[in-house]
C-alpha cells in the first residue's frame, strides 16, 4: 500500500518515559472513573439482566480486540505514530488526517463535558446531604467543578506528569466504588422486591436499548490510544499490550461489580448516578461523592491531554521548564479557555446519560471500531487472508450501522429530555 508522507510536528510533551504498569493505571483510571456510577442506570436499566450482562461482556471483548489493532499499528511503516490523526494520515492521507482529528476532538470534548457534569453532580450530592434548600443549583456546582479542573490543568503540564496522581486516582476510585457497592448491598438485602422489567413502550424500548449500546462501547474506549501509547517505553507494542490486558481483566472487575450490584439493588428505578439511589450514613455518602468529584478532575485531564498537547505544540513557547512563568501563563490562557467552553456547555445541557450515548454514537463507534478495523485492513492488506479481510469488512459495516442507529437514538433522548428540562437545569 502507499503511505502518505505528512509533515508531523514534534510534540512539546514527553514521550517514551513511562513503564507499561504506569500506562495501565492511566487506562484503568479511564474505565473506573466516576462514570462507573452511571452504568447501572444507563446500561442495565435499558437492557435488563440478560442484555446488560451479555452486552457488557461482549463490549469488553470487542473493545480489547479493537484497541489491540490500534496498538499493533503504532510503529507501522517504520515510524512511530504518537497521535491518532498521525496514524490515520499516514495510512489514508491529509483529508483523513483532518477527519480523524475532528472526530477525536469531538469525542474527547464531549467526554470532558461529561466529567464536568459528573463532578458538579457529585458536589451537588454533597450539598444536598447537609442543606435542604435550593439556594445552590447544579449549574453552580458545575461552574465550581470547571474552575477546579482548570486549576489542575494548569498545574500538570503533560500526561506523563500525572505520576503520583494516578495512585491518588486509584484510591479515590476504590473509595466511591466500595461505598457504592456496600451501601447498595445493604439496601438490596433490606428491600424485599425489585422490578427488573424494561420500562416504556415498544418504540421507547428500541431507542433506549440502542442508546444503551452506545453507552456500552463508551465505557471501555478512550479514543486516544496512540497518545497514551506514546508515553510508554520501548518495546511500545509489547508494553502496550501488557497494559491493555491488565485494563480489560483486573481493571474491569470494579466496573462490573458496581454496575451489576447497583442494578441488583434497585432494579429499573436505579438512578443514572448511583449515589443518588443509595442510603446510608451522611458522612460515608459525602466521602464517596467528594472522591467522585476529585477523581473526575484527574480523569478529565487524561482525556483533555491530546487537546492540550496540540495547543502546546502548535502555539506554545518553545523550550524552558514547564513551570516557567511564561509557560504557566500560556497554559492558564489556553486550557482555561478550553475548560470554560466545556463548563458552559455542561451547565447548559447537564444530561449525563445522553452525553454518554451521543458520544458513543458519533465518535467512539467511528474512532475505536470502524476506523480501527479499516485502518488495520488497509495497512495489513497483503498479509491478510480472504477470510480475515471479510471479517474486518463485516466489522466496519456492522459498527457503521450501529453508529448511525445509536446517533438517532441519542438525539431522540436529548430531544425528549430537552422538553422536560430547560437550559441550566437543576437536574
Amino acid at each position: 500500500m502507499k503511505q502518505f508522507d505528512l509533515e508531523v510536528p514534534e510534540t512539546a510533551h514527553k514521550i517514551s518515559s513511562d513503564s507499561w504498569f504506569q500506562v495501565s493505571f492511566v487506562l484503568t483510571t479511564s474505565i473506573n472513573s466516576a462514570y462507573v456510577l452511571g452504568y447501572s442506570g444507563t446500561v442495565m436499566v435499558p437492557l435488563g439482566w440478560i442484555g446488560g450482562v451479555v452486552g457488557l461482556l461482549l463490549a469488553t471483548a470487542i473493545s480489547l480486540y479493537a484497541n489491540s489493532l490500534i496498538a499493533n499499528l503504532h510503529e507501522f511503516g517504520g515510524k512511530r505514530h504518537i497521535r491518532y490523526r498521525d496514524l490515520a494520515g499516514f495510512i489514508y492521507g491529509k483529508k483523513m488526517y483532518r477527519v480523524t482529528w475532528g472526530l477525536q476532538y469531538v469525542n474527547l470534548f464531549m467526554i470532558n463535558c461529561g466529567f464536568i457534569i459528573l463532578a458538579g453532580s457529585a458536589l451537588k450530592a454533597v450539598y444536598v446531604l447537609f442543606r435542604d434548600d435550593s439556594v445552590m443549583k447544579l449549574p453552580h456546582f458545575i461552574a465550581i467543578a470547571g474552575v477546579v479542573c482548570a486549576i489542575f490543568a494548569v498545574g500538570i503540564p503533560y500526561l506523563s506528569a500525572l505520576g503520583i496522581w494516578l495512585g491518588v486516582s486509584t484510591i479515590l476510585s476504590m473509595i466511591y466504588i466500595v461505598v457504592a457497592i456496600v451501601l447498595s448491598v445493604k439496601d438490596g438485602v433490606n428491600k424485599p422486591s425489585r422490578d427488573y422489567t424494561i420500562q416504556g413502550s415498544s418504540v421507547d424500548k428500541i431507542f433506549t436499548i440502542t442508546g444503551a449500546a452506545a453507552s456500552l462501547v463508551f465505557a471501555f474506549n478512550t479514543g486516544m490510544l496512540p497518545e497514551i501509547q506514546a508515553t510508554v517505553k520501548q518495546p511500545v507494542v509489547k508494553n502496550m499490550m501488557k497494559a491493555l490486558y491488565l485494563q480489560f481483566t483486573a481493571g474491569a472487575l470494579p466496573l462490573y461489580a458496581v454496575t451489576f450490584i447497583g442494578y441488583w439493588a434497585y432494579g429499573s428505578s436505579t438512578s443514572t448516578y448511583l449515589m443518588d439511589s443509595v442510603s446510608g450514613p451522611l458522612w460515608v455518602k459525602a466521602l464517596a461523592n467528594i472522591s467522585a468529584f476529585l477523581q473526575s478532575v484527574i480523569s478529565l485531564h487524561i482525556f483533555a491531554s491530546p487537546t492540550y498537547e496540540f495547543m502546546d505544540t502548535k502555539y506554545g513557547t518553545k523550550g524552558g521548564s514547564p513551570l516557567a512563568l511564561k509557560n504557566i501563563l500560556f497554559r492558564t490562557a489556553t486550557r482555561g479557555s478550553y475548560i470554560a467552553v466545556s463548563t458552559l456547555l455542561s451547565a447548559l445541557l447537564p444530561f449525563l446519560g445522553d452525553f454518554m450515548s451521543l458520544t458513543g454514537a458519533i465518535s467512539t463507534f467511528p474512532l475505536t471500531f470502524i476506523l480501527a478495523n479499516h485502518m488495520y485492513l488497509v495497512a495489513m492488506d497483503s498479509e491478510l487472508s480472504s477470510v480475515q479481510k471479510l471479517w474486518h469488512w463485516l466489522n466496519v459495516c456492522f459498527f457503521g450501522l450501529m453508529s448511525l442507529a445509536s446517533a438517532i437514538a441519542a438525539v431522540r433522548l436529548i430531544s425528549v429530555d430537552s422538553k422536560n428540562f430547560h437550559v441550566f437545569a437543576d437536574v
